[in-house]
């Protein structure tokens, strides 16, 4: 079972929630890095479905990361669905749905007896059938139901925010004590994340690790002005929240996609309040998808490809520190190309003081509300 800490059923998320809103001072875990080395993939094309299909032969294909009657949880960064008046996997907000589907069926063929595609996002939930394919020619849903005409109900997509079961209590050492999420993530053997490369005003980037925000539950930590943002996270330790939920978790392979992607005033794609699409082949004349089974050493690779020092980015840093993972440049492998081959120019957010002095005032060009 994937769920690594101590769980309890959440109820009363109001407890929680109590002098949390304000600037706290998490607990300071004793550092225990290690040492080990990792390994990165660079896989370079134009067919991202074919690409996540390298990214996994890489590591010695799905059946290295999934044995036969394993339960798997796949979480693409699917974020913004059902809240943004725009298609935010179009403008690169989102994970292309090409490679998730992809890792599922190659999932399914490995023998997984249950692949669930699951998000939390920033709704309740969403219609998959309005969910379309990167290329236009198919949807979330209709690709879902042919894997289903293959493999039979081993794949299902969970909107989790309305379909999780329980929300477990995992150990946080933030202000908070204890982070609720999904059940369904916590339970699964194998857990597989699919962030895309934003640049982010709380988190400077997103990647493997930051994607499994989308498993909090909105209801519990959302906020009297901004129902649907989890404020409360965001104030009460977010870079430890983040890390303390990949501890509960513990990813199994990850990939990042470098199709389209956001710089700038991540994580939304809207310029002149929010970020700015790029791109890839702009940059590097090809698309491009890093993958590892360490997410750590994925997030600092994806942050110095996008001229970031991996250090600034907290929660990686943190991650490492605690022994999550591999962040030194030295200790991390690249395959398939070199870090110069692949680092490219990327506009870096603006500093933000605090969460509710950008919602507030931009939320309006995300939502109809």
């Amino acid at each position: 079972m994937q769920y690594a800490g101590q769980a309890s059923i959440a109820v009363g998320a109001s407890e929680l929630l109590t002098g949390c809103t304000s600037p706290c001072a998490p607990a300071e875990p004793t550092p225990s890095p290690i040492d080990d080395p990792s390994t990165v993939a660079v896989i370079r094309g134009d067919n991202l479905a074919d690409m996540a299909r390298e990214a996994l032969a890489a590591f010695g294909g799905a059946a290295a990361i999934v044995n036969p009657g394993e339960t798997v949880f796949i979480k693409p960064n699917f974020g913004s669905l059902g809240m943004v008046k725009y298609n935010p996997i179009a403008v690169g907000e989102s994970v292309k749905p090409e490679i998730v589907i992809a890792v599922a069926e190659e999932c399914l063929k490995a023998g997984a007896s249950m692949v669930t595609i699951g998000e939390g996002g920033q709704v309740p939930s969403w219609d998959w059938v309005t969910v379309p394919t990167f290329d236009g020619s198919s949807t979330v849903a209709a690709e879902v139901q042919r894997l289903r005409d293959a493999h039979g109900d081993r794949v299902r997509l969970v909107c989790l925010n309305a379909e999780t079961p329980e929300w477990l209590a995992v150990a946080s050492q933030s202000c908070l004590a204890t982070v609720d999420v999904s059940n369904l993530i916590l339970q699964a053997d194998r857990v597989i994340s699919l962030p895309v490369i934003k640049t982010h005003r709380w988190t400077l980037t997103t990647g493997a690790i930051k994607n499994l925000f989308g498993t909090t539950p909105i209801s519990h930590y959302n906020s009297p002005l901004i129902s649907n943002m989890r404020q409360v996270l965001h104030d009460s330790g977010l870079h430890q929240i983040l890390v303390d939920i990949s501890k509960a978790v513990r990813t199994d392979f990850a990939i990042t996609d470098f199709s389209l992607g956001c710089e700038g005033n991540g994580p939304h794609v809207l310029p002149g309040w929010w970020g700015t699409t790029v791109d890839v082949r702009d940059r590097l004349g090809t698309w491009m998808l890093l993958a590892s089974t360490d997410p750590v050493a994925l997030d600092a690779t994806s942050a110095r490809v996008i001229s970031l020092n991996a250090e600034d980015v907290t929660h990686v840093r943190l991650a490492y520190e605690q022994g999550l993972g591999q962040m030194l440049e030295e200790k991390i492998t690249l395959t398939g190309a070199t870090l110069d081959e692949i680092r490219m120019p990327w506009q870096p957010p603006q500093p933000t003081e605090g969460f509710l002095e950008v919602m507030i005032p931009g939320i309006h060009l995300l939502t109809d509300s």
